[in-house]
């Protein structure tokens, strides 16, 4: 009786699990957004320099890697598997078999080739370069020292061999949209047309570019994954007024949208829209970096108390309403070195006000930040943070410059202070995220502020040459502690990236690297929605 019990049981459970498998719905039009800036500049996935551009990309084409928000990793996309050798330097991937470009054709270890190397073409010039210079003889191939990239081999048709500059995962940068792998003839064939009239082999083929208005885009059918993509067809609309996308998302014309930060408070408590958001912490840590050559920043003691001078949570809470992460410290909490039992800088007036005295700045100080108009990380907040440093005498004036003029003060370190969102991901390496604080790197590489501490430079060459993810995982929560403790930068936040969609909408996931960044072949709607039967 109880193994009657029981495998009625198991024939139950495995019913229950296949419905839920095939939950999903095919057919139907999405409606979505690209919400960053103008209209798209380009499709040429290797040409493009904008999250925008990338949004509209990504649908069309498909990298080597891929992102996988489940495990807040790269994963390996358009190959079966891949063979690393000990030393960590070489990659051999065995590319799947049935990837097909949307012309037809089937794609090859060739394409990958020749995808890499045209990125790496001064001829391009391309944003993405620096994601395939990791590769070795990438570089001379772009200096024009060498007709082909070195660290690439075909093995034959399905079988590629790359090596790797250093021992790091090429994961961590070929999954980069901007890295896609292209159909040379059709590049070709069509030369400059190719941005306005992209070939890829993506869930969806192009169809239609509105200038201004949107893209529209179709399955294709003979997609990879077995099923997918579930929807018919997919519009991005350029919409980069949030109060636009606030009124076309309340009025059902948008199945998402990304959520901004003055629509954010009222979808919090709309108890419809509420139930429906995805919010992420993205890799992007917000920020005052201290030039240590202004002699107060110099100290750590200083730099230590205005981090407990602050109540950033205040902020964020009454300013940001809400939509912000609390920092602990430079890795935000979906790195994979984000270390859970951490505690960053607790709001501590008189413990500020000690360091101050310590450090012989009792009397206080001014002292200039930069900035832009950006109401998340930007003068805005220098401004909310004046009352907090007048506590321990500090004072700071806000200098508000136009977002260009901003970063290449920063890069040039002309700068008292500044105040920045900062990626903190670096392809979602946190070795590669922290590299940029290393005392080898110069402001024009990412360190602006001068960081050099040589325990920090020790534990990230250190966890350089380990193969074993658990011990550098070990190693770089250790060096973002340290950086934590000298505190050459102000600590404020973590982005809250949201996503908020209707309730027939399926599939939309908590992507790190950028929220906009969906895979969109997961996504899938109910017959519920008003465009379920759209072709």
């Amino acid at each position: 009786m109880r193994k009657a019990f029981m495998f009625l049981a198991i024939i139950l459970l495995c019913g229950f699990l296949a419905g839920e498998a095939a939950a999903a719905r095919s057919g139907g039009t999405f409606n979505f957004v690209a919400p960053y800036g103008g209209d798209f500049l380009t499709l040429d996935a290797h040409k493009g320099q904008r999250v925008n551009d990338m949004i509209g990309a990504m649908s069309i084409n498909r990298s080597l890697y891929s992102w996988d928000p489940e495990n807040n990793r790269p994963k390996l996309e358009l190959g079966e598997k891949a063979d690393v050798s000990p030393d960590g330097l070489v990659y051999r991937i065995y590319l799947k078999k049935n990837v097909k470009f949307h012309n037809g054709r089937g794609m090859t270890a060739d394409d990958v080739i020749w995808s890499y190397e045209r990125i790496m073409s001064p001829k391009i010039a391309s944003a993405s370069a620096r994601f395939v210079r990791v590769i070795k003889g990438a570089k001379d191939f772009e200096e024009g020292k060498a007709d082909k990239i070195s660290g690439l081999r075909k093995i034959d048709n399905f079988t590629l061999e790359i090596t790797m500059e250093n021992p790091i995962d090429p994961a961590f940068t070929l999954y980069e949209i901007g890295t896609a792998i292209l159909p040379r003839e059709e590049v070709e064939k069509k030369g400059d047309d190719f941005g306005s009239n992209p070939v890829g082999c993506g869930p969806f083929k192009f169809v239609k570019w509105v200038k201004g208005s949107e893209i529209v885009l179709v399955k294709y059918p003979d997609y990879y994954e077995k099923g997918k993509p579930y929807l018919d067809k997919l519009i991005y609309k350029n919409m980069p007024e949030g109060a636009a996308r606030d009124l076309a998302f309340r009025a059902k014309e948008l199945d998402a949208t990304v959520v901004g930060s003055t629509q954010y408070p009222a979808y919090k408590a709309d108890p419809q829209i509420s139930k429906n958001m995805v919010e992420v912490a993205e890799l992007f840590t917000r920020l005052i970096g201290f030039n240590p050559k202004f002699e107060p920043f110099g100290k750590k003691q200083v730099r230590q108390a205005i981090n407990y001078a602050i109540d950033s949570r205040l902020i964020i809470e009454k300013l940001l309403k809400g939509k912000a992460f609390p920092c602990v410290g430079y890795l935000p909490s979906t790195s994979p070195a984000f270390d859970p039992n951490a505690k960053g800088y607790e709001f501590n007036p008189a413990k500020a006000k000690a360091l101050m005295k310590e450090a012989g700045y009792e009397k206080g100080f001014t002292f200039e930040c930069i900035g832009t108009a950006n109401e998340a990380w930007g003068v805005v907040i220098v401004e909310a943070i004046m009352p907090f440093l007048k506590q321990i005498n500090v004072t700071v004036k806000p200098q508000q410059l136009e977002g260009a003029a901003h970063a290449d003060q920063i890069r040039k370190m002309d700068f008292q202070a500044f105040i920045w969102s900062v990626s903190s991901g670096a392809g979602g390496d946190p070795l590669q995220a922290l590299n940029r604080w290393h005392s080898k790197n110069s402001a024009t590489a990412g360190n602006f502020v001068a960081y050099n501490n040589p325990e920090f430079d020790r534990l990230l060459d250190t966890a350089s040459q380990i193969r074993d993810v658990s011990k550098r995982i070990e190693l770089l929560r250790k060096a973002d502690a340290i950086f934590r403790e000298d505190a050459p930068v102000w600590f404020f936040n973590y982005n809250k990236a949201v996503i908020a969609h209707q309730p027939w909408v399926h599939g939309i996931k908590p992507v790190a690297i950028e929220m906009m960044y969906q895979n969109m072949a997961d996504v899938w709607i109910e017959e519920s929605s008003p465009r379920a039967k759209e072709k």
